[in-house]
């Protein structure tokens, strides 16, 4: 089911959204975002979900939410090399951002859960993320009147899982991000939106090394999941691998959006670079020789301008308005 819906501006950090009620209306650069049958967008929805999402409940000592690790300020991550959970532990892999996360068809690096409302279960329930149980967060929210009374109003039901994650994926979809200096440029027209160095980065990453076969506009990934070359070997996190045992699948992350990549710090699945100068070292050494490394990756060679150019370039994928 295709729904564009319009979402009232006030509950989005000032954010620019997808607003779409009619074939006259201007529609998001992003699209149209598939939205599930069951969970169709609310007002009400949405300002359960962001309450849920930025309560600290949703964790087993109360100490962290869903906010706690996507910082609105830091698109929706954290700039941690790997996420931190309750009582300091560590999690298994490096935040991803969650903007635009609504028009993704598959979530998690492993790119194997294919439901925002499926999603939302995963740091909440996982051990060394927010290590809760389903159980012990109702009898929490069940003593709290705003929640009783917003879950029977919009679901005609008591407090549950099925609430819960539906209101958690409804304000997740809202979090969109489609007004970069490089959108007024390209999408919008706004020829001075961006620098003549910027310019010059977008048509060497797009013209002169393609790297728009994997971070393919206007979301800047494809969806996929595909081994980089990051290492030789992967030990200790196999990807795609331990999801369905496939040889075929070792060393295969989703491909990340690029979008405020100047924001979302360090980076790789386990945020092993720490800045972007390290990561286009390692495409332009073509990565390492793993035998399922991804054949779109190959050695190039770029100056000091053309370096500086195309950095210019990625830090005008950003937008500035959740800075403030």
């Amino acid at each position: 089911m295709i729904v564009k819906y319009s979402i009232p501006l006030s509950f989005l950090l000032g954010l620019t959204v997808l607003v779409s009620c009619d074939s006259t209306s201007d529609v998001s650069i992003l699209g149209e975002m598939v939205i599930p049958q069951d969970n169709s967008y609310s007002e009400e929805k949405l300002a359960l979900g962001k309450k849920l999402f930025f309560d600290k409940r949703l964790s087993l000592d109360n100490s962290m939410s869903c906010a706690s690790c996507h910082l609105p300020e830091k698109a929706f991550t954290d700039g941690l090399a790997i996420a931190e959970g309750v009582k300091g532990r560590k999690a298994f892999r490096n935040t991803p951002s969650l903007y635009n996360v609504g028009f993704s068809p598959t979530f998690m690096f492993d790119a194997h859960i294919t439901s925002l409302e499926e999603q939302a279960l995963v740091p909440i329930l996982d051990a060394n993320e927010m290590a809760a149980t389903i159980k012990a967060i109702i009898d929490k929210l069940s003593k709290d009147p705003y929640y009783v009374q917003a879950v029977r109003k919009i679901y005609n039901r008591e407090i549950d899982a099925w609430a819960i994650t539906r209101s958690l994926a409804t304000f997740q979809r809202t979090l969109i991000s489609d007004n970069s200096p490089f959108d007024r440029y390209y999408y919008k027209g706004e020829r001075g939106a961006i620098s003549e160095s910027a310019k010059r980065g977008w048509k060497i990453f797009s013209e002169k090394l393609y790297c728009i076969q994997c971070h393919t506009p206007p979301h800047f990934t494809n969806f996929k999941a595909e081994n980089n070359g990051l290492y030789l070997d992967y030990i200790d996190d196999q990807g795609r691998f331990r999801i369905h045992g496939d040889s075929t699948d070792k060393g295969k992350f989703k491909i990340p959006t690029l979008r405020n990549i100047k924001l979302t710090g360090p980076y790789m699945h386990d945020g092993s670079m720490g800045t972007l100068q390290e990561v286009i070292e390692h495409y332009s050494r073509g990565g390492e020789q793993h035998v399922n490394k991804s054949p779109i990756i190959q050695p190039f060679h770029l100056n000091v301008d053309e370096k500086k150019a195309l950095i210019e370039f990625l830090g005008a994928l950003s937008d500035n308005n959740f800075e403030e």
